[in-house]
């Protein structure tokens, strides 16, 4: 395919540890210069929250008043980009209990009054387009679906006809985020859901035009990327979120396809879910440097790059920066702090509160009370209830 690219091991190895960083207010205070996007309004810094599974909407994807209070709260909190949790854009596509949806009318008035208050803080806001393929619970949707038969979860292979019309809802849901009133939304392509599973050859054993080399096992995803820039305005954002390990996929396939999306500037940004901005690859040959340089060495036009992985602290934040990337993912560090990018501003030092936390501070930054539950789930996220 004309767009791969090889790779060739560094010796020279490149890392972003916290005690290599130059400790400078400089360094942090890029964090809170604007970044403009090819479309649609600037990033008033250059924080975004990560898109985070939380289990707080109403069974039918509707947006409850529960999430809607967690993520306007991290928009008060002074992040450029408030993200929402992954929506499904499928019923069938739903990946755990309590999942905002984006697949119906009936969830748009729950999703504007989303967007308009989190536009009310200054925040650009954006949903993130999800369908869970072989990582649907059965006991939720059935039967699940993927690219090709899975013995393992019991998922079954999608028709040609189903993953066009795959396609089609997520353009869908897309339209219907702009019509809400978002400013863009972020496509879901890792963590071994069904895009990722497209991408993936271990999984993806498909022998049609989806399935086989990389360009066809792709095409699903720049597809749906082509079909929401005809479908929605110009100045609509569209975002993808990539992980380049885990699940089936292999390194040197994503990075040619985020090159590939990087030349094509059809996408605004790419937020690259890197499990931990400091680790090195786990894929032997590629070892000796940082797994964020691979993405971050790559040409990038007017694409913005972002990446997100255990940063806890404003030190960790600005290190991302001065890595080459354009803009830093915050994910358990909103968590524990709803204003995570305001305690960096007046604290150029500032640390995450140390693990675990109890409910009540959880409870006191906006997670609901199923939240807390669920991060009961997160090994040493939150302290153990002593029994009376």
């Amino acid at each position: 395919m004309a767009w791969l690219i090889p790779i060739e091991p560094h010796i020279v190895r490149h890392t972003i540890a916290t005690n290599e960083l130059e400790e400078t207010n400089v360094a942090v205070n890029e964090l809170f210069e604007p970044l403009t996007l090819k479309r649609g309004p600037a990033m008033k810094n250059r924080f975004m929250l990560a898109p985070l599974t939380n289990q707080q909407s109403h069974d039918d994807g509707r947006l409850s008043q529960e999430e809607h209070h967690w993520l306007t709260m991290r928009a008060k909190g002074g992040f450029g980009i408030t993200m929402t949790a992954a929506a499904h854009v499928q019923a069938a596509g739903q990946g755990f209990a309590g999942q905002l949806g984006v697949f119906d009318d009936r969830h748009l008035e729950g999703l504007t009054r989303l967007a308009s208050a989190i536009r009310a803080e200054g925040s650009i806001s954006s949903v993130q387009l999800h369908h869970a393929g072989n990582r649907s619970p059965k006991e939720l949707v059935g039967t699940p679906v993927c690219p090709s038969d899975d013995p393992a979860t019991g998922a079954r292979s999608l028709t040609l006809a189903e993953v066009e019309r795959l396609r089609e809802d997520f353009i869908a849901a897309a339209q219907r985020s702009e019509k809400a009133g978002f400013d863009g939304v972020e496509i879901h392509g890792a963590h071994g859901y069904i895009l990722a599973q497209f991408l993936s050859a271990e999984i993806n054993k498909r022998d049609d035009r989806y399935g086989g080399s990389l360009e066809n096992r792709s095409r699903l995803l720049f597809e749906i990327i082509d079909g929401i820039r005809s479908a929605c305005g110009s100045d609509f954002q569209v975002g993808l979120r990539l992980s380049p390990e885990r699940f089936g996929l292999k390194l040197a396939e994503i990075r040619d396809l985020a090159a590939e999306l990087l030349r094509k500037e059809d996408i605004d940004y790419l937020d690259m879910s890197l499990w931990d901005v400091a680790k090195e690859p786990v894929e032997e040959e590629f070892q000796g440097r940082s797994l964020m340089s691979y993405f971050t060495e790559l040409p990038r036009g007017e694409v913005r790059l972002g990446a997100a992985g255990k940063v806890m602290t404003g030190r960790e934040a600005a290190g991302v920066l001065e890595s080459g990337c354009d803009f830093v993912v915050i994910g358990r560090g909103a968590i524990l702090r709803h204003d995570f990018p305001e305690r960096v501003r007046r604290d150029a030092d500032y640390v995450s509160p140390a693990l675990p936390v109890t409910a009540q501070h959880l409870l006191d930054e906006g997670l609901s009370p199923q939240f807390v539950t669920y991060m009961r789930n997160w090994k040493g996220f939150v302290e153990e209830e002593v029994a009376a």
